[in-house]
């Protein structure tokens, strides 16, 4: 691949969601507050949105390394999940033998487990991805493990990820109940022009790049137009963009590899050069003096 081409140790611009990588932008960095007070505050519930790609796996993934000495965390990925799945899936997270147990005795050692976790001072933070696509019984499901409690606070705090979708599955009527429990949520937004100029050099650099700027600001300025601000379409064109330049021979992206790259994506709008915008300028200006003229003879 590109990476001597460029001096870089590893690709910067893959989709996994790598801890590592995180940008730390304002709304990024406004999750992870909001998240954290919520959990000093003892608070049951807190939703994550945002579109897809803006980053909230990656988020999710962060948030498991900077709870881990502090609290045990559970990540349920899967939200295709029965409430009996669900149960099962968080006790094995707990390292609780689920196999042979029926509802009842898994519950009941569940919530042992809960107890003897929150006596040792480690809380139980479960974080659960892609939650738009759980059932609304598995929703319920949830709602009544988050009744689980001591007379000092809850025994489970859960951090929900999702996309907008999930706002609109919470305001079914049957998850009334569910809703009135989320006491802190915050949505992700994409990136501004500036933002996707800083991740991408923030990416850059994480992978070992020293060098002088990669992307000149007309090509960040393309990346932005065309990805919409969404950090994984930002990650895919400027993946393409540096295949290109290492295909030409050169060691800077600008815009017409940008554009190039946006042309070659998927679900991309391809922002227009300057010699379109120029012509479509002079094509304006044209059809004014033409109406112009044409008034100035009636």
């Amino acid at each position: 691949m590109y990476q001597a081409h460029f001096g870089l140790d590893e690709l910067p611009f893959t989709l996994a969601p790598d801890p590592a990588y995180l940008y730390c932008h304002r709304g990024q960095q406004e999750a992870l507050n909001v998240v954290l007070v919520a959990l000093a505050l003892g608070e049951g519930f807190v939703k994550i949105t945002g579109e897809v790609g803006t980053g909230k796996t990656l988020l999710c993934r962060a948030l498991l390394e900077r709870l881990a000495a502090d609290y045990e965390t559970a990540y349920l990925p899967n939200p295709y999940l029965s409430p009996a799945g669900l149960r099962r899936a968080l006790a094995e997270e707990l390292g609780i033998d689920s196999v042979g147990q029926d509802e009842h005795a898994l519950l009941k050692r569940l919530t042992e487990r809960l107890i003897a976790l929150n006596a040792a001072g480690r809380p139980v933070v479960v974080l659960l991805d892609e939650v738009q696509a759980m059932p609304d019984q598995t929703l319920e499901a949830l709602r009544l493990l988050s009744n689980l409690e001591t007379e000092k606070g809850k025994l489970l705090h859960l951090v929900l990820f999702g996309q907008p979708e999930l706002d609109e599955k919470l305001a079914r009527p049957r998850n009334r109940q569910l809703r009135q429990r989320i006491v802190h949520a915050y949505r992700l937004a994409p990136l501004d022009r500036g933002q996707v100029g800083h991740y991408l050099e923030h990416r850059l650099r994480v992978a070992g790049y020293r060098g002088e700027p990669l992307f000149t600001p007309a090509a960040v300025e393309c990346i932005h137009r065309a990805s919409g601000g969404i950090p994984r379409l930002v990650n895919i064109l400027a993946n393409k963009s540096l295949l290109l330049a290492y295909g030409k021979g050169v060691w800077r992206v600008d815009a017409a590899l940008a554009r190039q790259a946006a042309a070659d994506t998927e679900g991309v709008e391809v922002p227009a050069g300057p010699w379109r915008r120029v012509g479509w300028a002079l094509g304006l200006a044209g059809a004014v003096l033409g109406v112009w003229w044409m008034w100035s003879r009636l």
